[in-house]
């Protein structure tokens, strides 16, 4: 008898999860939805139809308009962010498990207090670094220059944190031993041994970065002046706040950021993919 309330509790405790996490994606995907619905639209058609009903299907106009509007440009700052998130995210998943795989398999003083600062950098605001960012990129002569984006791109504290437990928690003791007894180098070690064991965290430390940084709006507008050297972001923005005095650009600003959130879903979806493959592989060995 005890077995049937407990039983009627889990079915109403799981419909009623079932119901939040239902609101919750309604939240989440109806700005896509209107995203998408808006991007099909004609200019005309933006303010004097329902924002959530289809109507002239007007997609492929919109994008040769995007594409082709001020010489390009919307193609150069594309090509701007995927070298900012791509090359960024790689290069600072690299440094992040370089630095989490030395403090989980090298003992040294100070490794906890460095361990902790570390820990610190994750609550500090990226936006509480751009001034102090900006004036010291100012002082090497490298604002307004690509590296004044991407050198601040690749610095993770996160990043290390996952990696170092990541680390702690796949890559054996013994066989770190093994391959140094078999005279391999430090580095050999780590690239042969434990990079592989480490690429589930490795893969979502990167989807981590590539996301932070696709999306990165407040440290290009602080550091970049050029127009060809803005991201998706910042020329969007831009496009934005001269909507006022070029109606037709609010059409484009529109296009411009579904084209932007499509590389981002996709990427998604094709390292969810491998990292659940990865933990699977992981797992068997």
């Amino acid at each position: 008898m005890s077995s049937q309330p407990a039983i009627r509790e889990s079915r109403v405790s799981r419909t009623a999860v079932m119901a939040l996490m239902f609101l919750l994606a309604i939240y989440f995907l109806l700005p896509v939805y209107f995203l998408i619905v808006a991007a099909t639209k004609p200019q005309g058609d933006l303010a004097s139809t329902n924002g959530l009903a289809f109507s002239d299907f007007n997609l492929f106009e919109n994008l040769r308009v995007l594409f082709t509007r001020s010489d390009g440009i919307f193609g150069l700052w594309a090509m701007n962010t995927v070298f900012y998130a791509v090359l960024g995210a790689a290069v600072g998943t690299l440094i992040s498990a370089l630095c989490g795989y030395a403090l989980a398999k090298f003992h040294f003083r100070g490794r906890e207090f460095l361990f902790s600062v570390i820990l610190g950098g994750v609550l500090v605001p990226t936006t509480a670094l751009a001034l102090p960012l900006f004036l010291l990129f100012s002082a090497t002569g490298l604002v307004n220059t690509y590296l004044a984006v991407f050198l601040p791109s690749i610095v993770s504290p996160f990043g290390v944190y996952l990696a170092r437990i990541f680390a702690n928690a796949s890559v054996p003791q013994e066989l770190v031993e093994s391959a140094r007894l078999d005279g391999a180098g430090e580095f050999r070690t780590f690239f042969s041994v434990a990079f592989k064991l480490m690429t589930p965290a490795l893969v979502t430390i990167f989807l981590f970065q590539f996301v932070a940084i696709w999306n990165n709006f407040f440290l290009p507008m602080v550091m970049l002046q050029k127009e060809s050297l803005f991201p998706i972001t910042l020329g969007l923005y831009q496009w934005n706040g001269q909507t006022a005095r070029a109606p037709l650009l609010q059409q484009s600003v529109i296009t411009g950021s579904l084209v932007s959130i499509v590389p981002v879903i996709i990427v998604f979806i094709l390292l969810q993919r491998f990292w659940r493959t990865g933990l699977a592989a992981g797992s068997l060995k």
